[in-house]
């Protein structure tokens, strides 16, 4: 028989990369995979080799869409799991209805933390900030199998509930690049990803005044998008900012290798952004494309290791120009042995090993 693993999270799915690579390579090692989302913010078409099913949620706002989603897969699990099943929940926002039938069963569960949900800037001071951590306190100190998506964030559990997760870094796939590096007349700045405060999107924004030759195209969606619209319309720098939108992976993919700079400029809205290895930096390496980067551990781990880009010291307009105009005369031909050095370490095949490993011993 095979090992049955029951997959769920607070996600529609379709562009949660990390989720999709967990469910392929454990599909592809012989486990019986499904997957459980819901269709908050939309449902798209997808394909998957595995069964998927989306729960419907009827709630307006994002409050109570939470409480809703976790009542739903409770019962959805309470239907689908057995004593053959393990439990895999991502992150904090599905962990409560898993951790109940785990307990009820007395079958395995795996907790995936792709960031310290009760620090994200969203929720600062607010009461599902305290909802949150209660959850967190509650279930994670009773743990026995925790995964989670950097070194820093492990050692922030550890020392908080006193718990030792497995890294499982969230890196793509290796893409071995040996296309021509685009000559682009504009150069092209790129930042990727959810556009919410405090990914330094409204400072590089600014920073486009002191940059010449250099265009700045942002691929994501998110609640800030408006207001950064309505800077740039106020700033005047409609020629030098492009809004892609949110694209699907395979997109965003064709969008990243084409870039001359990646950026990763979180500022330090709360210890989730402090001690995360965003997606994007680890996109950019597959990539070749090198980054400015934020003064953040994991990026200052990776940058001791390979020369990938360059560290800014603080968010001024004119200090991210300066880094980006050092990045763009290097060039990423400049850069291209150290980041193909890195890619070659920060890859699925990689940590997919770690995975299996894990999930593994889980099974024992």
């Amino acid at each position: 028989m095979k090992k049955k693993i029951i997959i769920s999270a607070f996600s529609n799915l379709y562009t949660d990369q990390r989720i999709e690579k967990v469910c392929r390579t454990l599909y592809e090692n012989g486990y019986q995979i499904e997957l459980i989302g819901n269709d908050w913010n939309g449902a798209g078409k997808m394909e998957r080799p595995y069964p998927f099913s989306r729960i419907h949620l009827a709630s307006k706002s994002l409050k109570t869409a939470y409480f809703e989603f976790n009542w739903k897969l409770y019962q959805k699990l309470k239907k689908k799991a057995d004593q053959h099943t393990a439990l895999y929940a991502n992150d904090v926002d599905a962990l409560y209805p898993n951790y109940l039938i785990a307990q009820k069963l007395n079958i395995p569960l795996i907790f995936d933390s792709h960031e310290i949900f009760s620090e994200m800037p969203a929720i600062q001071g607010k009461m599902s900030q305290k909802i949150w951590r209660h959850v967190e306190k509650t279930i994670i100190p009773k743990l026995g199998n925790m995964i989670t998506a950097s070194g820093s964030y492990a050692k922030w559990f550890q020392k908080k509930y006193g718990i030792n997760p497995v890294v499982i870094q969230n890196a793509p796939r290796r893409l071995n690049f040996s296309g021509k590096i685009s000559d682009n007349d504009p150069k092209i700045l790129l930042y990727q990803g959810a556009i919410n405060p405090f990914r330094g999107i409204d400072k590089v924004i600014l920073a486009m005044h002191h940059l010449d030759g250099v265009i700045l195209k942002i691929a994501g969606d998110g609640p800030m998008k408006a207001e950064y619209e309505r800077l740039v319309t106020e700033e005047n720098l409609q020629h030098k900012v492009q809004f892609l939108g949110k694209l699907i992976p395979e997109n965003l993919r064709n969008i990243t290798i084409t870039a001359d700079c990646g950026m990763s400029i979180e500022e330090n809205g709360g210890e989730s952004y402090l001690y995360s290895l965003p997606n994007k930096v680890l996109d950019c390496i597959q990539a070749r494309v090198p980054l400015i980067l934020s003064d953040f551990p994991e990026m200052k781990r990776i940058k001791s290791h390979f020369d990938i880009g360059e560290i800014i010291a603080d968010h001024r307009p004119e200090t991210i120009s300066a880094a980006v105009q050092k990045v763009l005369a290097k060039g990423r031909t400049g850069y291209r042995e150290e980041l193909e050095n890195a890619s070659k370490v920060y890859c699925w095949e990689n940590e997919e090993v770690k995975l299996l490993e894990f999930v593994q011993k889980v099974y024992q």
